[in-house]
């Protein structure tokens, strides 16, 4: 199915339920836990046959889900921050060593509100390769060398993504990648409410059907970690959620109707689609609070970061 999400959880949801799967996909890997509030889902792609069924490479994808993000206690927001950094740290360590030098990449356009996580969040991370290289009797020996860039948009620039990125790999050396993207997600409730940590690398705009070159290991030569929350979502996948919730809200004065039982049981996603597609209604949309909504994700991305490295 075309659905738009960068979510690998999603995808294994949604492929289990269009082929009625009970068990777990063949090469797909899964296990959940929760924190107090916190959901951590773990999905492990094994092989061709799971790449092939969820779309994405072969790897690791940790989702983080929380209730809320923006106006949250201290405490929990703490706890959240903790649990990022726990995460992320199990992936690093799987790939480098805990001395060697990382760069984060904030992509996105920092004036499209909804696209500019990734700059923000540079903005917020803790920088130490300038005085580990000019200042060394100012920090600590074994701190970590981390670097950080915010490149921008093809539209503003001029230059791919990835152009500019190998350019400064080969200058700089890192030995990892770090990219902090916004994503586009399937279900509403995840928006801002979900991170999403992977170490397959990241093609950036691929959500919102404007893929450019991917960053990953293979096109770059040192291990890519993607960092990313749903900060947008399909008016198709919109339409389909909504059309659940009345059909469902019926079904409870109309338990016994085949035919709203019959549209419930069926995924309509790619049926609304076709219908807004050719009146070009099928916008990507994002919540009115999107501005607080950003500013509160990428202090606590930071935050995890910050811990975790």
């Amino acid at each position: 199915m075309d659905f738009r999400t960068d979510m690998a959880v999603e995808r294994r949801d949604l492929y289990r339920k269009a082929n009625n799967i009970e068990t777990e996909i063949d090469g797909v890997e899964c296990e959940e836990e929760t924190q107090e509030d916190i959901r951590v889902t773990r999905v492990k792609i094994s092989n061709a046959q799971g790449q092939e069924a969820l779309q994405k490479p072969i790897g690791n994808y940790i989702t983080i889900d929380v209730k809320r993000i923006n106006n949250i206690e201290p405490e929990k927001e703490d706890k959240i921050v903790e649990v990022i950094a726990k995460e992320l740290i199990s992936v690093v360590d799987k790939h480098i060593g805990k001395q060697d030098e990382i760069m984060i990449v904030g992509l996105g356009n920092l004036y499209s509100t909804p696209d500019s996580l990734g700059s923000r969040v540079v903005n917020e991370v803790e920088i130490t390769r300038h005085i580990k290289i000019y200042l060394p009797q100012y920090i600590d020996e074994n701190t970590r060398s981390i670097s950080a860039i915010s490149p921008g948009v093809l539209g503003t620039t001029g230059i791919e993504t990835a152009e500019m990125i190998r350019g400064i790999v080969d200058k700089v050396k890192p030995k990892m990648i770090i990219a902090i993207d916004s994503l586009c997600s399937k279900n509403v409730d995840r928006i801002n409410k979900s991170i999403q940590i992977s170490d397959t690398g990241i093609v950036p705009g691929a959500g919102v059907g404007n893929a450019r070159d991917e960053l990953s290991e293979k096109s770059l030569g040192i291990p890519v970690i993607a960092l990313g929350v749903p900060t947008v979502v399909e008016m198709a996948s919109i339409t389909n959620d909504c059309l659940d919730l009345f059909i469902e809200d019926l079904q409870k004065k109309a338990e016994s109707n085949d035919v709203l039982n019959k549209l419930k049981d069926e995924d309509n996603y790619q049926k609304i689609k076709d219908a807004l597609i050719p009146n070009d209604y099928n916008f990507i949309v994002t919540p009115k609070e999107i501005d607080d909504l950003i500013d509160s994700m990428k202090d606590v991305i930071a935050r995890g970061i910050n811990e975790a490295l």
